[in-house]
């Protein structure tokens, strides 16, 4: 029978949550639905010199965002409590010490200094230097030292690392999901450290096996940076004899910079003038800032779909995907082996398409704060409506208060070049007799409106080009906006009349 599937999503809290990380988490989180299983946050905050403030915060708003719900683990709780690992270092000293009773690791008593000098002679030799079977024995090891003085020395309290005794020339045989059958030659590795005497703290390679077991995990999905660990990864289950309930791997490909070489960084959105994060992020120790999809005015939906595709193909010509599709479509199988190169133009599109297809009562609940941030109180309707008209022309949220400001703002200036062009000649006295065309209007809605200045444009010869944009000078202020019809309609006739009278007060026809 097969075991249930359960996924976990393992950050360290470093910093802000990279866009990478969100695919990780969203690429579990796919998995977990599709096959009915559990998604379990875990936080992996076992590198204290790294740790920083506000940062597991960070990504669990982020994922709450991003509509990635965690069934398990912080903020949520579970039966495998404690997730954090910095609140499970009593499980990993046991654990370890197993290894070393069982031959499969060891105590180095080695100083940094010493291993630096080691370092250093390696490289005048020129060759690198490895910590490993050629060098473990006759360094100070509980391979090389006496039993009592390694005893004696843990007793006095020398700072000790606990290394795993990497099997020499043995060929490890491995399997992933997406890159298929690997073997890896033991002799080519060195004997890393799984946990450290200095902080009472594992490292990664320690907790995660123990963790993984121990929360029942079937599927490790994770980025393909942790590749090379897999070998080391694979031999730790089979040293605690765990063997048989070792989860099966899959290592997702990097998200590549828009140029395609090397992996997306915080650096190539800074000069491109992308976010590389989820949310806006604010260093608690530097001040610096990194911009965010959702400060930038991106939907969540649309921020997923197209991460979804960043990587994974669903072998159809599909591009806009819900998140239920995503759960019914997604397979690792479909997964790249190959880096995927982030287009910051197709995230623009993405978000565009979403915000195009959004009926005004899902618009008003998104433009209401953006009309607050700029003083504007006015009912959902409106705001809906408001943002209704112009939304074609907008790809980003953040880009709808200048495309519909003048909806709520009557203009106090006017541009230049439009009163160049339009506010000469006839124009003015033509606006003042449209003004008076329009006072005498009762229905001023969109179809009465145009139908009554269309006939007196047509009884009275005028350029319709001439009188329009005249028009959209005095109650737009500049050459944008939608039709002259909807914006008469929406600020009323009132409104309309106070522009008018505005414009004719305040600037002097040109020649």
């Amino acid at each position: 029978m097969e075991r249930p599937v359960r996924v976990r999503f393992a950050p360290s809290p470093t910093g802000p949550l990279h866009i990478g990380g969100v695919r990780t988490a969203l690429y579990n989180y796919l998995f977990a639905r599709r096959h009915g299983g559990a998604m379990i946050l875990r936080i992996e905050d076992t590198d204290s010199q790294r740790f920083v403030p506000g940062a597991e915060q960070y990504i669990m708003d982020s994922l709450r965002w991003c509509g990635i719900e965690i069934d398990e683990g912080v903020g949520v709780g579970g039966p495998h409590a404690p997730y954090r690992q910095s609140e499970r270092r009593a499980i990993y000293l046991k654990y370890a010490t197993e290894l070393v009773e069982a031959g499969w690791a060891y105590y180095a008593f080695d100083t940094a200094e010493e291993l630096d000098a080691l370092r250093r002679e390696a490289e005048a030799r020129g060759e690198a230097f490895a910590y490993n079977y050629a060098v473990r024995g006759r360094l100070a090891t509980s391979l090389a030292l006496p039993a009592e003085e390694v005893r004696a020395r843990i007793e006095r309290g020398d700072q000790w690392v606990i290394r795993f005794r990497m099997p020499e020339n043995e060929v490890v045989k491995m399997d992933d999901l997406i890159r298929g059958h690997v073997e890896v030659n033991t002799s080519t590795l060195d004997d890393k450290v799984l946990y450290k005497s200095a902080d009472a703290l594992p490292t990664y390679h320690l907790a995660n096996i123990v963790d993984d077991h121990l929360m029942e995990i079937s599927h490790v999905i994770r980025g393909e940076e942790w590749l090379p660990s897999l070998p080391l990864h694979y031999l730790l289950y089979r040293a605690f004899g765990w063997e048989a309930s070792r989860p099966e791997f899959a290592h997702l490909p990097l998200l590549l910079k828009p140029t395609g070489g090397g992996k997306l960084s915080k650096r190539d959105g800074d000069k491109m003038g992308f976010p590389v994060f989820p949310l806006f992020w604010t260093s608690p120790t530097t001040g610096e800032t990194a911009h965010g999809y959702r400060e930038d005015g991106y939907l969540p939906q649309a921020f997923i779909n197209m991460l979804a595709l960043l990587g994974w193909n669903p072998g159809t010509e599909q591009e806009l995907f819900t998140m239920q599709e995503l759960v019914d479509s997604f397979s690792l199988d479909r997964v790249s082996k190959s880096g995927a190169r982030f287009q910051p133009d197709k995230a623009r599109w993405f978000n565009a398409q979403y915000l195009h297809r959004m009926n005004e009562q899902e618009l008003a609940a998104l433009y209401q704060p953006i009309l607050r941030a700029h003083g504007i109180e006015v009912a959902d309707e409106v705001a809906g409506k408001a943002a209704g008209i112009m939304k074609e022309r907008a790809q980003l949220l953040t880009e709808l208060w200048d495309l519909t400001s003048f909806f709520f703002v009557a203009p106090d200036t006017y541009e230049e070049k439009q009163a160049r062009k339009y506010w000469k000649g006839q124009n003015p006295a033509i606006l003042a007799e449209l003004r008076g065309v329009l006072a005498s209007i009762d229905d001023f809605s969109l179809e009465n409106t145009e139908r009554i200045v269309r006939a007196w444009i047509e009884e009275r010869g005028y350029g319709m080009g001439q009188v329009m944009n005249t028009l959209r000078l005095a109650l737009v202020g500049a050459g944008k906006g939608p039709g002259m019809y909807d914006v008469t309609a929406f600020i009323g006739r009132e409104e309309c009349l106070r522009r008018i009278d505005r414009l004719i007060a305040t600037l002097q026809p040109g020649e």
